[in-house]
């Protein structure tokens, strides 16, 4: 090769690169060189030739500066040796391509090479919408480099590292194979890009993939904040710990008189909230007949909740009427103790007609309310209760309901008080509403985001509640305060849902950037990062006992996380669409989850929490948590899901025909 040409691909590349210093004083090292030695050089022409292995460097670089084909060469043939490898490590390098695939496609396009950017995106993205669908279509909105710093999602990628974990021998394989092939162009956007977490030992299980590709959200930064410590114990003083310190004992006459005093509360409870009502939301005269029959034989079993640790309130917590006190005193007596031989019974609220209207459900605490949220705008109750039909006039036996409205949007979330006397709904018109169900009517609106509210939350004491937003933030508000106590910002998408933790000091969110977050509320601050959701979250469930998390994504996946870790015990794999709400038992021992494929599936929590991680490694299954039972619907969409405090499953949905 010329030593001309070897000059002009340097000089070249450095002009490319924009080094104006280094390109004046490399031409004039050059022009010295070439009138000092200029004899020398005659006289030893034979000895003058240039290393070839160092312009075949010199000229790669070069290449590698000019031409937008190498990335579809370069991706082509890594993609196609991946594919190739060993089964045995072939899942951890297939790991490699997706943010690979995605860092071309973003350098193309940031170097204004739009339509080589498209070609390249758009023949390899089926190898990626399986698992990132979601990601690859906003992606697609990606059509100029300006694009790249104007949509959070992709400049969020391009800011930070992607982490992945492997074994030691699969990145030696990585590593050989990109010099040997003298990969330029994956090197470099592998090295800039990723950031490798490599493990000595045998390569991962396949079923761990779901947690070693971390796209968006630094993993280091989850590493330290996941170092903050949790309180994940019940508050001291709870009524379950009074409970616990009686026995659970119930006086003689009580015993004796168990069932009509027991329906005489009952009673009396449904005076008091509809007393008033103008055709408000909803009785329902079933009751938990089990708790009844058998919860007083199940007293003196031990639960899971007793043996939390105590912790004190950080946020200034309403005192109980003694009236409502005594009546969840009542309940906690007659719950009935669920487990894997002894699964809950379960009512199901269907709305029907609702011609694809319904956008959310919420069903008080005892069951007896059950509100939906509409597209038109509106909120609506209905009641089977006879002395609703005295309140609303006779309606010749037909089911009777409220009609709430206010919104000026669909609404979005429902969420009842504990004491089932108030109701919190969310809408796209970026308001939340508070509404009296003994009055109908609405009491406050409260203004706080600037965009579509997706959820809202009681907290579990009342008072409080917590809202999320496509504007990417939470908020927690108290009833009495039109603005907002606190705002937790961090996630990088919409906050999709909110839950407030057993002991009122923590809520969880769970976002469209795959990632649930824990934030404590007296400060404000995120205290956890849960990473390995492929898809959005639409459901959180937190444990009675405090100490672990569910959460529900839009795939079908559900996954168990131990607060005091951050680390996911186990996924539960079994719905096969969006999974919109996850509850658990009163005592813990089991969760369940209503998806969109029209089921409601239990799964036993207590052995998933107390298997050891011997057995795991024995099966090569991260799968523990078992799978007791599955209830399908007939062509019913599950909304919602909540456990009575007797541990009666209530369940809701609108009837679908095409489902």
């Amino acid at each position: 090769m010329d030593e001309e040409e070897i000059e002009k691909a340097v000089v070249a590349y450095l002009k490319k690169k924009g080094f104006k210093q280094t390109e004046i004083a490399f031409q004039e090292e050059q022009q010295l060189n070439k009138n000092s030695s200029s004899s020398i050089h005659n006289n030893n022409s034979a000895n003058s030739q240039i290393d070839p292995d160092l312009t075949k460097k010199i000229l790669s670089f070069s290449e590698f500066e000019t031409g937008p084909q190498r990335y579809q060469e370069e991706y082509s043939k890594l993609r196609s040796w991946a594919y190739s490898s060993l089964d045995l490590y072939k899942h951890e390098l297939l790991r490699v391509l997706y943010p690979v695939f995605i860092h071309c496609f973003m350098e193309l396009v940031a170097r204004g090479h739009v339509q080589e950017a498209r070609a390249f995106f758009n023949s390899y993205r089926e190898d990626h919408e399986m698992t990132h669908l979601r990601d690859l279509q906003k992606l697609e909105g990606v059509l100029s480099p300006s694009h790249l710093e104007e949509m959070e999602f992709a400049h969020s990628i391009r800011l930070s590292k992607v982490n992945i974990k492997m074994c030691q021998y699969s990145y030696d394989l990585l590593l050989q194979y990109l010099h040997k092939t003298e990969s330029i162009t994956m090197l470099g956007i592998i090295n800039e890009r990723i950031n490798f977490q490599v493990s000595p030992g045998q390569p991962g299980s396949i079923s761990d993939d779901a947690e070693v590709v971390t796209l968006v959200a630094s993993g280091h930064d989850a590493s330290l904040i996941n170092q903050k410590e949790v309180h994940w114990g019940l508050l001291e003083d709870s009524l379950e710990e009074r409970l616990e310190k009686t026995g659970g004992s119930v006086p003689d006459s009580e015993k004796f008189d168990g069932d009509p005093k027991e329906g005489e509360v009952e009673e009396n409870k449904k005076k008091s909230v509809e007393g008033g009502k103008q055709g408000a939301p909803l009785k329902k005269l079933k009751k938990d007949k089990v708790g009844v029959a058998t919860g007083k034989s199940s007293r003196t079993e031990s639960s899971t909740v007793t043996t939390a640790p105590r912790v004190k309130p950080e946020l200034a917590l309403p005192a109980i009427p003694v009236e409502v006190e005594l009546s969840i005193l009542e309940d906690l007596r007659n719950r009935v103790q669920l487990s894997n031989a002894s699964l809950p019974s379960v009512s199901f609220y269907t709305f029907v007609n609702t011609h694809n209207g319904l956008n959310c459900a919420s069903i008080s605490h005892d069951g007896s309310l059950v509100a939906g949220g509409f597209s038109d705008s509106s909120l609506k109750g209905e009641t089977d209760s006879p002395s609703s039909e005295h309140v609303l006039g006779s309606s010749g036996g037909r089911r009777c309901y409220t009609l709430l409205q206010g919104h000026s949007g669909p609404v979005y979330s429902a969420s009842f008080s504990p004491d089932g006397d108030f109701l919190l709904s969310s809408s796209s018109d970026s308001t939340i509403r508070l509404w009296s169900t003994k009055l109908n009517a609405n009491v406050v609106c409260y203004k706080g985001h600037n965009y579509p509210v997706w959820d809202v939350q009681f907290s579990p004491a009342g008072h409080y509640f917590a809202s999320s937003s496509h504007d990417r933030t939470a908020k927690i508000w108290s009833v009495d305060r039109i603005q907002p106590l606190r705002i937790m910002a961090g996630h990088l998408s919409d906050v999709d849902c909110v839950q407030w933790h057993a002991n009122c000091n923590y809520i969880a969110t769970g976002s469209s950037d795959k990632t649930v977050r824990l934030w404590d509320v007296q400060s404000g601050d995120c205290v956890r990062i849960f990473i390995g959701h492929r898809s959005m979250i639409l459901s959180l469930a937190m444990s009675p006992d405090g100490r672990y998390m569910a959460s529900g994504d839009e795939d079908g996946t559900v996954m168990m996380w131990d607060l005091s870790s951050g680390r996911c015990i186990t996924p539960l794999v079994g719905h096969s669409s969006c999974v919109w709400s996850l509850a658990f038992s009163g005592e813990g021992s089991l969760l369940a989850s209503g998806s969109a494929d029209c089921t409601v599936k239990l799964w036993d929590v207590t052995t998933s929490t107390k298997a050891p991680l011997k057995e795991e490694n024995k099966s090569g299954s991260n799968n523990r948590l078992r799978l007791l039972k599955t209830l399908p619907t007939k062509a019913t969409p599950v909304y919602a899901l909540h456990f009575s405090r007797r541990n009666l499953l209530f369940a809701a949905g609108a009837f679908s025909k095409s489902a």
